[in-house]
């Protein structure tokens, strides 16, 4: 399936690792220029893709998404750069498992608030894009309570996909889609679960447990879903809530 994407600009926030990496590299192979940021970007950075239509560029920025106005001159500076802003993509998270002031605070500040400000700094290019889209990156955490509970990280889960679809309805008579992706429990080198596998192996094999299919997702399969929904050739779909998880919850969304 071409995807349409050739051509467009996306900024994705916290692009640098796991889903966010897999996300700018999906993007990039389909021809789409790329702005990512994170916290840090490492000095292997992303190369440029050439598709059969274009060239397609991928710039990493070193960003705290908690600063409203560094965010805001971020966003100024891509769409300066690319001549635009096509597509959103929020994939930031505190990661905030333990109930404490601090990851209440935290998630607060990077699941919730940075995707609002992201939205509403990008509001004014996306609505002058004929292929507009924002997807945020949410969590089954977000859609039932896991057996960790989860703390502050479900409940802003969910936050932020409710958000998503008042985007959608909101922004349907302007042409702007916007969706959220919800991944179960995810692996990748240097993510919470390889930490848990090493140093948790009950915590670890617990989780493994609970999924039907005996594995945790790839970054890639998150990937996948996410660019599907920011791609033209998803033309129709906005407020969805597409889970990803290889049947590990077990809620019928309707």
């Amino acid at each position: 399936m071409h995807l349409q994407l050739d051509g467009l600009t996306a900024v994705v926030t916290g692009g640098t690792k796991g889903i966010g990496r897999a996300i700018v590299e999906l993007l990039l192979a389909e021809g789409c220029n790329i702005s990512y940021c994170a916290r840090t970007v490492p000095k292997d950075a992303i190369p440029p893709r050439t598709t059969q239509s274009s060239k397609a560029r991928a710039v990493g920025t070193a960003l705290d998404i908690a600063d409203k106005a560094a965010l805001e001159a971020w966003v100024k500076d891509i769409a300066d750069t690319f001549g635009g802003i096509d597509i959103v993509v929020s994939n930031v998270s505190a990661l905030g498992i333990s109930s404490t002031p601090e990851n209440w605070k935290a998630s607060f500040d990077i699941d919730m608030m940075a995707f609002v400000n992201l939205v509403e700094s990008t509001l004014p290019y996306l609505r002058k894009s004929k292929a507009a889209a924002i997807v945020s990156v949410s969590s089954v955490s977000g859609r039932e309570i896991d057996f960790t509970a989860s703390g502050p990280y479900g409940a802003f889960k969910a936050a932020v996909t409710h958000y998503t679809q008042q985007l959608a309805y909101t922004l349907a008579p302007e042409g702007i889609r916007s969706n959220s992706v919800s991944p179960g429990n995810t692996f990748f080198e240097g993510s919470v679960w390889d930490y848990a596998k090493r140093d948790n192996p009950e915590l670890y094999n617990k989780a493994l447990a609970l999924n039907p299919t005996g594995r945790m997702a790839t970054p890639e399969e998150i990937a996948n879903a996410v660019v599907f929904l920011a791609s033209p050739a998803s033309s129709f779909t906005s407020g969805t809530n597409l889970v990803v998880d290889g049947a590990l919850t077990r809620g019928v969304q309707l």
